[in-house]
């Protein structure tokens, strides 16, 4: 295991988290940037956007694998359908207060978007404003008939063979867990009327035009709904992961609307 990572100890559960610093401070007290990955992710699959965003805003960052993902422990208990919530209401709690972060800017992608919209809609006192890429609002047709056709593809094995490099042991519990509740029916990634206006931190919410996982509905429910200020960006020549996609335009944007909100005064 790398040097710079840890296993923190939940009690119930054990999470490998990477502490990332800036290439260069400028001696201010800054926020500290919480990566949260998507529904098959964890810290390697970010690549070094994580890094990239740290070095362009001087801020520290965590970037970390979710409960049964990559490294970190499996689920103390089966979370069903309510995983997404349950990782924002209790874990991810759990976790900043572990680690100490007492002010912080979510970067969600995906899944870890919708979560941290979930934790957002309790206006926690840690949160300074929330970036999603890709974040579900709501479940579409077209993600059901794309988390179908990778069904298809773990079950042929070569999917399966790709991510196990990255989740080991965990590889078929946390596929089925997602596959499992975005199929399940009736299924929603979230409580969006009930939740999303609770919301009153800045939200930037982006997503790639051509993303195969939803539509620019998403972008409209999420802006329309929240409490707070939100602005958006539908990102052409993009798919579901608009930070590895459109990098160079991801960074910016997202540079541009964190540096404001930053500095701790």
């Amino acid at each position: 295991m790398p040097l710079e990572d840890d296993l923190v100890d939940l009690g119930d559960r054990r999470l490998r988290a990477r502490r990332l610093a800036p290439a260069q401070g400028d001696g201010l007290d800054r926020t500290t940037l919480v990566f949260l990955h998507e529904g098959l992710g964890c810290i390697e699959m970010w690549r070094d956007f994580p890094q990239r965003l740290c070095d362009a805003t001087r801020c520290s960052g965590i970037v970390y694998d979710r409960t049964g993902y990559g490294r970190s422990s499996s689920w103390p208990a089966d979370p069903g359908v309510r995983y997404m919530e349950i990782e924002a209401d209790d874990v991810l709690p759990r976790l900043l207060a572990r680690l100490g972060i007492e002010d912080c800017v979510l970067v969600g992608h995906s899944d870890g978007g919708t979560i941290a919209l979930n934790y957002a809609a309790a206006d926690p006192e840690p949160l300074r404003a929330v970036v999603t890429l890709a974040a579900h609002a709501l479940n579409e047709p077209i993600c059901v008939d794309s988390i179908r056709r990778a069904r298809e593809a773990f079950a042929a094995g070569d999917l399966r063979e790709r991510l196990a490099r990255h989740h080991g042991d965990n590889v078929d519990g946390c596929f089925r867990l997602w596959s499992d509740a975005w199929l399940a029916p009736g299924f929603e990634p979230m409580d969006a009327a009930g939740r999303l206006p609770g919301v009153l931190v800045p939200v930037q919410a982006i997503q790639g035009e051509d993303d195969d996982y939803g539509s620019e509905l998403q972008l409209g429910v999420i802006a329309g709904k929240v409490g707070g200020y939100c602005e958006t960006r539908l990102v052409p020549d993009c798919g579901h992961a608009p930070h590895l996609q459109q990098p160079a335009y991801v960074l910016a944007e997202i540079t541009r609307f964190v540096a404001p909100l930053a500095v701790i005064s």
